[in-house]
């Protein structure tokens, strides 16, 4: 068993698995319990040599992290007779944004937009000061806790980026950087250009516009993804923002989902956005920062990164086929880097 880190870490044999709360592209997800002390934690376990490279790029991000807005990694196991490898993590008792949405009649309103947007930024802040890229930004990936704080999760597509940039012309090594869900990527991403934290602003905005609509950032049109991501790489759009939104709301938006990577806005910047501060762009006021927030704990949190989302699923074959047609990615590049099932796949980075 690992040494502990920084909340005490379930000891071999004296932990318990409960029902699966939920699977990843690469394990399951499994309620737990400590034997010893009591405490309920969440165990992400793999048996595969992709699942358990996942895991342990996990680990390896999150081990040195210790931040309020980032999810806590409290140890790991390793069983040599199941051939599993085991997580854990902090028990978040509200689930993820898509779930809470879910709950609260699809759509979050302005107040809790803001305030979650706030701790995501502070979170992104801290990772992108540690040359950290979460890489996959969206509701499902960030987790509430009982008193209405948020958390960031799932660091299986993090990297680490020594030079704070990768920005290579060089496709087939590219791919080995790229991972996330397809329709919350920065279109630099989807050319084939570029990957830096400048790809996090823009998925934020994309999550933002999710919370809001409690649809996907395109509209929640399933028919062809593909064509959606394809606009994506190479149109002049940007996603629909919300009609009922404030103009602080909007102006927010637009220095996220800004399609040159240069001209958006830093998380640090962000931070002092009237958006997230609660003051007026016209007048100054400033908004109470005590807005109500949830803080019933919901039923049993749901961890599913992937069930019933299609835009974390794209068919392999049409994705190839349309991306190398637009000269978006080399022959060959993604078969190594992608889960393959039932002929869908999601991204992930090898």
């Amino acid at each position: 068993m690992v040494r502990n880190w920084r909340c005490s870490s379930p000891q071999p044999n004296q932990w318990l698995k409960g029902n699966v709360i939920g699977s990843g592209s690469f394990g399951t997800v499994h309620l737990a319990i400590d034997s010893a002390t009591g405490a309920l934690f969440v165990a992400k376990t793999a048996n595969s040599e992709a699942g358990i490279t996942s895991l342990k790029n996990e680990a390896n991000i999150l081990e040195n992290l210790n931040c309020p807005n980032i999810i806590k990694c409290i140890g790991k196991d390793f069983s040599l007779a199941e051939k599993q490898y085991s997580l854990f993590f902090e028990y978040m008792a509200g689930g993820s944004l898509s779930d809470l949405s879910q709950k609260f009649g699809g759509v979050l309103n302005e107040n809790l937009i803001r305030l979650y947007t706030r701790e995501i930024l502070q979170g992104l802040k801290y990772l992108h000061n540690n040359g950290i890229l979460h890489s996959d930004i969206k509701c499902k990936n960030v987790l509430l806790g009982s008193s209405g704080n948020v958390k960031l999760a799932d660091f299986g597509c993090a990297k680490r980026l020594s030079d704070k940039k990768i920005n290579t012309k060089n496709s087939s090594q590219y791919w080995n950087f790229i991972g996330g869900t397809p329709l919350w990527m920065a279109p630099e991403v989807l050319r084939n250009e570029r990957l830096d934290f400048a790809a996090d602003i823009w998925s934020l905005g994309c999550t933002v516009i999710e919370m809001a609509t409690g649809k996907s950032p395109w509209g929640g049109d399933d028919s062809n993804p593909t064509v959606i991501m394809l606009e994506i790489a190479k149109g002049n759009e940007v996603p629909q923002f919300p009609g009922n939104f404030s103009p602080e709301g909007l102006d927010f938006l637009a220095k996220c989902l800004e399609r040159d990577y240069r001209k958006r806005w830093t998380s640090e910047k962000l931070l002092e956005h009237p958006f997230v501060t609660g003051q007026k762009a016209s007048n100054g006021n400033s908004r109470n920062d005590n807005a109500l927030s949830p803080t019933s704990v919901l039923d049993v949190a749901s961890y599913d990164s992937d069930s019933n989302e299609f835009v974390s699923r794209i068919s392999f074959f049409t994705m190839k086929f349309c991306f190398q047609e637009k000269n978006l990615m080399p022959e060959n590049a993604l078969e190594d880097h992608l889960e393959l099932s039932d002929n869908w796949i999601t991204v992930r980075s090898s």
